[in-house]
């Protein structure tokens, strides 16, 4: 930018508050689930769909979003956003039926997979002209990604025990209008050019779908049964398709050539083995404080709160400083490494045990390391592309962090029903369940650790690659 927006931090505080809810979208239903399930008539193995349904949404459409931010323009794109998932929650909050829930949910997604790479683009927009400035806005907008997670888990449980389950999608609408009101403090810009790679966005959605479908119905059809072989199959020739598109096409959706930015492979994997871990964390900690520990809804929300203030503490704070000493690779590696303990230690919950020894602790450790890792990552995702394309860089980055939620919890879910999470009022058995689940989420996370720390680029080797690529890539159009 030829000029530094003097309502820059204003409009930050917008693009913050778009990324708390979107990411708050996702968690706030967990402890209003049993009420939505009586009240809605969701059998047990339907239930899952209401949070998977905007997952999927989000996760799967978030390459087209950062298309469209691209193409048409990020504050448009951003607006017409908060309009579906103003949308989306007044059909979830209304519903009286099953299905009518999870299509209200699904738009929701839709919605989200609109603002999220919108708000990043915006954000780059407004702070690129300052390395420094750009650092502290990064830790502002990253911080309020895992605190709108933990932030949803417990105003669920506000709003389930003191109002009604319905209160958790209502809240949306006047927040959405606020919010659109607000827009006038971003920066406008103007479309280009350009064609929308419609085919690319169905099959990567469509895979994406099929693949957490798959592994979610897999505990009870049998991972070696005809059908869930099939339709990982099918999961798997859907994403292979969507990669054949992206080389065929005049416009894809997502150009090849963007993955020769520096870091962006790496990043990304990173991304994913951290919302693989992170996701199932909390919903399995839930799950404990309520299952075993007999906490009421809003009591198992309150109850992850410290979590929420180390997070916003240590993001605000203290990462932008150590990635401007450090770097984003050394952070990255030891974050995930300190989620892996923090995890590590939950798994040695105990069915009497107790929220300040079992629970406390063990959580600020897990806190503590997805504070380290989540914003380097994000930004080592993203501070290689040209501006042109840092739509696409987020809409990509988001995608894996969603997608890698959704497989890590369906992945974990089987893995924790497998040794007992399923036989409730059996505390012993719940407990070995969700003990199983942490040990293979911090699995998850030392293996991006180590993979971090063994593959990827420094911040010095990353920029002299991207120096010496930058006349090939232009060529290339990457």
């Amino acid at each position: 930018m030829s000029t530094v927006n003097p309502r820059r931090w204003w409009a930050l505080v917008v693009l913050a508050a778009a990324q708390f809810m979107v990411i708050m979208d996702t968690s706030i239903i967990g402890v209003a689930l049993p009420e939505m399930q009586k009240d809605l008539g969701f059998s047990q193995g339907e239930l899952q769909w209401v949070f998977n349904a905007y997952v999927i949404a989000f996760g799967g459409l978030l390459l087209l979003g950062g298309r469209l931010s691209d193409l048409i323009g990020a504050r448009r794109i951003f607006s017409a956003g908060w309009v579906v998932l103003i949308a989306g929650s007044i059909v979830a909050a209304a519903a009286q039926t099953a299905w009518v829930e999870v299509v209200g949910r699904a738009v929701q997604g839709v919605g989200g997979a609109l603002i999220a790479p919108s708000a990043m683009t915006l954000l780059m927009m407004l702070f690129a002209h300052d390395p420094k400035e750009l650092g502290k806005a990064m830790a502002l907008y990253g911080a309020a990604a895992p605190a709108g997670g933990t932030a949803g888990v417990f105003l669920g449980g506000v709003f389930t025990e003191w109002l009604s389950w319905p209160w958790i999608f209502v809240i949306y609408v006047p927040i959405g209008v606020a919010t659109l009101a607000a827009t006038r403090l971003l920066p406008a810009v103007g479309s280009r050019r350009g064609a929308v790679d419609v085919l690319g966005a169905a099959a990567v959605t469509a895979g994406l779908a099929l693949a957490v479908f798959a592994i979610v119905r897999a505990p009870e059809a049998g991972w070696l049964s005809t059908g869930t072989v099939l339709q990982l199959v099918g999961a798997a020739a859907l994403l292979v398709l969507f990669f054949v598109i992206q080389k065929t096409v005049r416009e894809p959706l997502m150009p090849l050539g963007i993955w020769r930015v520096p870091r962006l492979g790496s990043a990304n994997l990173a991304m994913a083995l951290l919302g693989a871990a992170w996701i199932p964390m909390w919903y399995f900690l839930n799950l404990y404080l309520q299952q075993v520990l007999g906490y009421g809804a809003f009591a198992s929300g309150a109850a992850l709160l410290p979590m929420t203030g180390l997070l916003m503490i240590f993001m605000t704070a203290i990462t932008a400083r150590l990635l401007a000493r450090f770097g984003a690779k050394p952070l990255i590696g030891a974050g995930l490494l300190v989620l892996a303990a923090g995890l590590f230690w939950l798994s040695a919950v105990e069915p009497t045990g107790t929220f300040v020894v079992d629970v406390l602790p063990a959580s600020l450790v897990a806190a503590l390391g997805m504070s380290l890792a989540y914003i380097p990552a994000m930004m080592a995702a993203m501070s290689g592309a040209p501006q042109e394309q840092a739509g696409l860089a987020s809409g990509i980055v988001n995608t894996t962090y969603q997608v890698g939620s959704a497989l890590g919890l369906a992945a974990l879910t089987a893995v924790a029903t497998s040794q007992g999470a399923g036989q409730l009022g059996n505390l012993p058995a719940l407990t070995d369940g969700f003990s199983a689940a942490f040990i293979w989420a911090a699995a998850i996370a030392a293996a991006g650790g180590l993979i971090t720390l063994l593959a990827m680029r420094s911040d010095k080797a990353a920029a002299a690659q991207q120096a010496t690529a930058a006349p090939e890539g232009e060529r290339a159009g990457v």
